[in-house]
């Protein structure tokens, strides 16, 4: 006899059944089938909700935005600096509470309007700041960009395959001895693959400074003229 889940089966619930899931598998691990077995039905009940992995990646995408919430918000009267700098860091908590959460965030395209009022607020911020609107949405997505990428490469170094130390991450004695004639990138090692937090702080400061150096001059200037 064919078991019949005894709690309904939606979209969110399988997008929730879904990320828990990838804490174990990861990405490449996680399949339509083994959510499935999880959920206790058939896979290919899941196709009425989800025609492809694909599918099923934008709605975890879109819960994981959701889970973030008011903390993706940004206050009206925040210096933007701050507010910028405070959504990353808020980002990339939530993204490295599952493994490859930053894979699966990236590229995906939302399902509902959730990521809206946290976009919108975080604009009006800038704007309010004096950016002008396309230079404002430059800044939001340099920084977005910045912090997903970063992520990735944070989640990929602690994975486990050829050339990593007992922990995970990449073997730096191996690296710096395979790299012995080149002095200066075996150096870059420790600051590549070790020390994230300090990695991404100082590479997010960057970002925010080229911000305030670049975006917001153009936004002046642009008023200037007209």
């Amino acid at each position: 006899m064919v078991k019949v889940a005894t709690t309904k089966l939606d979209r969110t619930r399988v997008a929730r059944t879904a990320l828990d899931l990838l804490n174990e598998t990861g990405l490449e691990g996680l399949t339509l089938r083994g959510i499935a077995q999880r959920l206790d039905v058939k896979a290919p009940a899941l196709y009425w909700h989800f025609k492809d992995k694909q599918a099923l990646l934008d709605e975890m995408a879109t819960e994981m935005m959701r889970r973030m919430g008011e903390e993706f918000l940004a206050t009206p009267d925040a210096d933007w600096r701050v507010a910028l700098t405070a959504a990353m860091r808020g980002m990339r908590v939530h993204l490295l509470r599952y493994r490859d959460g930053a894979k699966v965030f990236s590229g995906t395209h939302y399902t509902d309007l959730s990521y809206a009022a946290p976009m919108e607020a975080h604009l009006r911020v800038l704007a309010g700041a004096g950016f002008a609107p396309d230079t404002a949405a430059r800044a939001w997505f340099t920084a977005y960009s910045y912090t997903i990428g970063f992520v990735i490469e944070e989640q990929a170094a602690g994975g486990p395959g050829p050339g990593r130390g007992d922990d995970g991450g990449y073997d730096l004695a191996a690296r710096a001895e395979r790299l012995a004639a080149y002095p200066l990138a075996a150096a870059a090692g420790e600051v590549m693959f070790r020390s994230h937090d300090r990695g991404f702080e100082e590479g997010l400061a960057a970002i925010v400074t080229g911000i305030g150096a670049t975006l917001a001059t153009a936004g002046e200037r642009g008023r200037d003229s007209g």
